[in-house]
């Protein structure tokens, strides 16, 4: 078997362990990474992805935000409001309070970051980028610091010595055994959302047909390696970040196929029914639970309703096409709503409860409809005015909400909730912080934080374990 030494092996090439790469060269560490894909699908998740949120009011760089006056507690409040304050309030201070050091330190390196949101409804602070682009711009950096990437190289098992510490991993490199030795392991693998087997265990039947946003490559071995290694599970495995997409949208690796302006309208199941309160709150805070409502429909699809008012508002991401109708009724055939009737009677139900004062896309406007099951909370106006526009929609796995515990400081933890020697994670690969609901651009910065909180602890340890000279 070959073996290889490095001061920190890296799992992973998404933004987890790219920034754990870039924070350990930093510090002059020998760094290799081992990237189960081949290389022109590098990247992970982190590939198809589009924004960071940050909190802009705290950060020091000279930029015309989308939103400039969110701050870490706004960001802190968002998370652990959105979890149902289930979220580990320590990690969640962590990655709140590291947003504002990561976007700087990521800044100093030249990123070529979007500051304005692309749509209406974006109610935090964000910045927006190319993923693979962004994904090629960080390796250009780790190659130039004689980081190593190892591609079609999928780790297997973590090594653990007589003592308990982690001396590396054993993985297969393009089919070939190799055992990737080091003084610390990060494993910063993603999630198992990518996996038809695993959805439909920790899902439900059905499952193994959702279609996944992002790589296929996700698919929970690395997690599996850390819990044959004595890491204790966290977080809520049952469920996930399942967007809103468009229901054309390829099988595995559509990327950015959202549809977004939802909640300027209504949406509808086969059955003609209304199922979620659709302007519950911004886009950005509702669009990851309202997928997992939309896949659990009738063949697993609903339908955006809007009409001419607000069509502009809507974002279609997707290669489907919009369909359009001079009467709701038209537009329920042609979309092939299965109960038109009932859905005729929903939407004037819902018009009948609209009283609407002025409208504004870009907050909460109060614009609600109460008198219905369910309500409608915010942007409630009257879908009335010709041509009527519909979207087939369907949920989209993004990632999954269960992993590895961490310490605050990414280092795992093992049932004992004792910090395993060497082992550090970071990003979807670790649990604790989403439950039920996702706040809208922290999974890169989830993963970016803990990435480089990883680095730092991983190279305190790897420095507080070198022997002594002997005299």
């Amino acid at each position: 078997m070959i073996q290889e030494h490095h001061d920190i092996v890296i799992v992973g090439c998404g933004m987890a362990g790219l920034a754990a790469g870039l924070r350990a060269t930093d510090y002059g560490k020998s760094v290799v990474i081992l990237e189960k894909s081949p290389k022109e699908h590098r990247g992970g998740h982190t590939r198809f992805t589009e924004s960071f949120r940050i909190p802009t009011a705290d950060v020091d760089v000279e930029a015309d935000f989308n939103v400039e006056d969110y701050s870490t507690s706004d960001f802190y409040s968002d998370i652990m409001k959105l979890t149902n304050f289930q979220a580990d309030d320590d990690l969640v201070e962590r990655v709140t309070e590291g947003a504002v050091e990561l976007f700087e330190w990521l800044t100093d390196f030249g990123i070529d970051w979007e500051y304005q949101a692309p749509h209406p409804g974006y109610t935090a602070g964000r910045v927006w980028l190319d993923g693979e682009q962004f994904v090629t711009e960080l390796l250009d950096i780790l190659e130039e610091r004689d980081a190593e990437v190892h591609y079609k190289t999928e780790a297997s098992g973590i090594i653990r010595d007589d003592e308990g510490r982690t001396t590396g991993v054993t993985a297969r490199s393009d089919g070939e055994a190799v055992e990737y030795r080091g003084d610390a392991v990060v494993l910063a693998a993603g999630d198992y959302g990518s996996s038809k087997e695993k959805r439909t265990r920790y899902y439900g039947p059905g499952y193994g047909k959702m279609k996944v946003r992002g790589s296929r490559y996700n698919t929970g071995e690395a997690i599996d390696a850390a819990i044959d290694a004595g890491a204790k599970t966290d977080g809520e495995w049952g469920d996930a970040h399942m967007a809103i997409i468009d229901t054309e949208s390829p099988d595995v690796e559509g990327g950015i196929t959202r549809i977004d302006g939802y909640q300027y309208g209504v949406i509808l199941n086969h059955d003609g029914e209304r199922f979620v309160d659709e302007g519950e709150d911004s886009r950005a805070h509702t669009y990851a639970k309202f997928g997992q409502r939309i896949f659990e429909q009738p063949y697993h699809e609903a339908f955006i309703i809007v009409d001419s008012k607000t069509n502009d508002d809507v974002a279609h991401m997707g290669p489907g096409r919009s369909i359009t109708g001079d009467t709701i009724e038209s537009l329920l055939n042609r979309l092939g709503v299965e109960d038109v009737d009932r859905a005729v009677e929903s939407i004037e139900e819902y018009n009948a409860a609209c009283d609407p004062g002025e409208y504004d896309p870009n907050s909460l406007d109060g614009n609600a409809a109460e008198s219905i099951d369910p309500p409608k909370s915010n942007w409630a106006l009257p879908i009335e005015e010709p041509p009527f526009v519909g979207y087939p929609v369907t949920g989209g796995m993004t990632f999954a909400f269960g992993g590895v515990a961490i310490s605050p400081d990414a280092e795992f933890l093992d049932t004992r909730d004792e910090p395993i020697p060497g082992l550090f994670g970071a990003g979807n690969a670790t649990g604790g912080l989403f439950y039920e609901n996702y706040p809208g651009g922290t999974g890169l910065t989830n993963a970016a934080v803990f990435g480089k909180v990883a680095a730092e602890t991983a190279v305190e340890f790897v420095d507080s374990e070198v022997p002594e000279p002997e005299p």
